[in-house]
C-alpha cells in the first residue's frame, strides 16, 4: 500500500468536475444558478443539450441533458462546504427548499464521527448534495 500510495502522490491529483444527467436542464441550471449561486461558464462549445457551472474552488459541475432513466441515491452525493452552514440553511428555508440531516430529519444538521456538521440537499432531479462545514 505505501507504495501505491507513494506513485499515486507524483501525479498531483486535484478534482476538475462532476457531470451528471438531468432531465430538464433550464429548471436544473436556474436551481444551481440560484440556490447555490455558481457562475455558468462556457460548454467548451459542446452545445445546447450541455451547461456548466463552477463553484468558488473552481471545481466544476457539468448538466447534461438526458432521457436517459437514472435514480439518484443519498449515498452517491455531490458533497461541498461552506463557511456559514447556518446562514445557508437560514437561505434556503426562505426559498421553501427543504433540506435534512443523513438520517432524514427535516431542518437540521447531524455531526459526522469527524466533527463536521452536515444537511442533505435535492436538486430537481432528485441528486443528493450535501453541504457541510468542514475546513479544507
Amino acid at each position: 500500500m505505501s507504495i501505491t500510495k507513494s506513485l499515486s502522490q507524483d501525479f498531483n491529483f486535484k478534482k476538475d468536475h462532476d457531470a451528471i444527467l438531468v432531465k430538464d436542464l433550464d429548471k436544473s441550471a436556474g436551481f444551481y444558478a440560484e440556490i447555490f449561486g455558481l457562475e455558468e461558464i462556457y460548454n467548451a462549445g459542446l452545445g445546447e443539450n450541455f451547461r456548466w457551472f463552477q463553484l468558488n474552488d473552481k471545481v466544476q459541475i457539468h448538466l447534461i441533458k438526458s432521457n436517459e432513466d437514472f435514480k439518484p441515491h443519498k449515498g452517491v452525493h455531490l458533497a461541498i462546504n461552506t463557511d456559514d452552514l447556518e446562514g445557508f440553511m437560514e437561505f434556503l428555508r426562505s426559498k421553501k427548499v427543504h433540506f435534512e440531516n443523513w438520517p432524514g430529519k427535516a431542518n437540521t444538521t447531524n455531526t459526522r464521527p469527524d466533527g463536521i456538521k452536515q444537511i442533505y440537499i435535492e436538486d430537481p432531479d432528485g441528486y443528493w448534495i450535501e453541504v457541510n462545514d468542514n475546513k479544507l
